[in-house]
Order: structure tokens, then sequence, then C-alpha cells
């Protein structure tokens, strides 16, 4: 009912812009007045509401900048996503201090040289110095943000992996995600998705020996200050998984593994105490609109101590605990097509 409301409302108020305008057409009629001539008093008018409105604008944008900034994400939890920090802030800062430069003078130029009958314009068809001023600096110091950008991404993506990485697989479906953990190993048994059905939700190769040490889990355990390379598929849809925290996103793509490497730095408990927020949690969301659901598609990320990780992540189950496909209980069928398949491998 307040939606009808609203939208009759929007009508009426129009009607009445409408019926406003055409009785200041009838009023010209009648004292032969051309609507279209613009005076003095109209361009002193508009360069007056110029010059009103858009100091109103930016002293709106000041108000929103100083309200909403409680609203904007903590500083990065990852050793990459402060250098993203530092190249937002660089980026921003730079945008900032141009449109405040920028945007006071277009207001106050619009309204100083306004329309009038005594002013004549001034032709000048061109400059060397000033095309060379505004050519020169802008490429100056666009070049610099680029090289910066370039540095960062170098560093956020092309990261060494050792030994000492945990693995851990992020399987993506309409509309939740599953974790599944290497074991001792720190191995990945392989997957494909022919091989999903049944209680084998991911696709998990049972007869790769790799995989009997898995484990699965419905949130992602991360241990502070350790490295962790996360390992993206999908089974339907194309989706995006986003940990807004760390600075990470990356592509969910049915068919192929995407990867993403960092190292958390605060603990879930510190952010709780940064934040003042006992009941924070990392989060791990789809960027994609990927279906109906899209919006409830999440999953929540723990970054703890070691010690306390151990301890989460022995309570888990294996794949064996739960179901298993083994040489001697497989059947013909099974195995062959186990075999044949064309796996993916996840080291």
């Amino acid at each position: 009912m307040t939606n009808i409301l609203i939208f009759i409302i929007a009508i009426l108020v129009i009607a009445t812009l409408v019926q406003i305008v055409r009785v200041s057409e009838l009023l010209s009629e009648i004292k032969n007045k051309d609507v279209n001539e613009v005076t003095d008093k109209d361009n002193n008018t508009q360069g007056l509401l110029f010059l009103v409105v858009g100091f109103g604008f930016l002293i709106f944008v000041i108000w929103q900048m100083i309200t909403w900034n409680h609203l904007l994400l903590p500083p990065a939890s990852s050793v990459h996503g402060t250098q993203i920090d530092l190249l937002m802030k660089v980026s921003m800062g730079l945008i900032i201090v141009v449109f405040f430069i920028t945007s006071p003078l277009l207001f106050y130029f619009a309204f100083k040289y306004r329309g009038k009958k005594s002013n004549n314009a001034y032709f000048l068809s061109h400059n060397n110095k000033l095309e060379v001023v505004w050519t020169v600096i802008p490429t100056i110091i666009l070049t610099g943000l680029i090289i910066f950008g370039l540095k960062t991404w170098d560093n956020a993506m092309n990261v060494q992996v050792t030994e000492s990485t945990k693995l851990i697989e992020v399987y993506a479906k309409q509309y939740n995600w599953t974790a599944r953990y290497s074991g001792l190993d720190n191995k990945l048994g392989k997957a494909n998705y022919k091989l999903v059905k049944g209680k084998n939700t991911l696709g998990v190769d049972m007869l790769d020996i790799n995989s009997a040490d898995d484990k699965m889990a419905r949130e992602v355990h991360l241990v502070v200050n350790e490295p962790v390379l996360l390992k993206f598929r999908s089974q339907d849809v194309i989706h995006s998984a986003f940990l807004p925290h760390f600075r990470v996103q990356m592509n969910c793509v049915p068919g192929m593994v995407t990867e993403f490497h960092f190292k958390p730095i605060i603990t879930t408990d510190q952010m709780r105490e940064k934040t003042q927020n006992p009941e924070f949690d990392y989060i791990l969301l789809c960027n994609k609109i990927c279906g109906a659901a899209h919006y409830n598609m999440q999953m929540t990320i723990k970054v703890v101590e070691e010690e306390e990780y151990n301890k989460w992540l022995a309570e888990q189950a294996t794949f064996n605990d739960g179901f298993t496909v083994s040489d001697e209980t497989a059947t013909t069928e099974e195995k062959s097509e186990s075999n044949e398949i064309s796996m993916i491998e996840l080291k």
C-alpha cells in the first residue's frame, strides 16, 4: 500500500510541475513575451544557483565522508592486503585532492563568467604551453600509478608456494561453500565433476591415495601468520570467492581450478577487540550474481593460533570416515570410470 501511495504522489507531483510550466507559457503569451529569451536576470539567477548548489554538493560530500566512514572495511588482515590498501589510499587521495581543487573552480567560474549582454567572449584557438602542461603532468602521474599498481599486483599474485603453505580447497555450488582440507601429507586428492554423485558431493576420486586423509568442513580455519593456498572449484555456474577483510577475490569457474595465495596476520579474536564487536567473524561471500539465493551464499572464516587450528582440524572427520570406495569394495564399473576420467590434480 505504501508503494502505491508513493507512486500516486510522484504522478501528482509530475502533473503539478507540468501545469506550472503550462501556466508560465500562457502568461508569456498574454504578456506577448518570448519564453525562450534569456535575460541578464536569468543568467544571474542561474549563475547564483550553480554556485549555491555546487558548494552545497561539496559540503554534502564532506558530510558523507565523515558520517559513513565507520562503514568502510577495517585495515586489511593479510600481508598483500596492506599493500592493496596503500595503493587504494594513494589513488583515492589523488582523486579527492583533484576533485576538491577542480570542482570549486568549476562552480566559481560558472558564476563569475555567467552570461551578460555587455560581455564579449574571448576566442583562444591554441596554446602550446597549456597543451604540454595538461598532457605531460597527467601522463607522469598516471604512469606512476600504473607502475605502482602493477608492482602491487605482482606481489599479490606471483607468490612462491612452499612446503609450509597450507592447502585448502574451497568448493562452490548454488548456494553454499564447502572446504576440503589436505591431511598430513598436505596433498589434496584428485577430483572431477563427473564423480559427483551420492555422498561424494565434491567429486573426489576415492581411489586416489591422497584422498584418504582429506577432510571436509562447512567453515574455513586459517593459522595466523602462516601462508595458505586456497584452490577454488565450482560445480554449476561461475561464482566469485570474495574475502573482503583479506582483500582476496577469485572467480570459481566450472571445469577448472583457480587459486589465491595469501598470509593472514590478524586473528579473529584480535579483530573482535579492534572492532569492539564480540560477534565479529571473517566471511567468505559470493561476488557474482549466481542465482536467486546469491545473497545468502556465505561461509565463516576463522583465523586462529596454530595450536587451536590443529585441535579443530583433528576433530574433523576424514573422507574415509564418511564413505570409502576402496579397491576391494569398488565395483569394476566405478574403478573403470575413475581411471578413465581425466582428473584435475590439486597439488
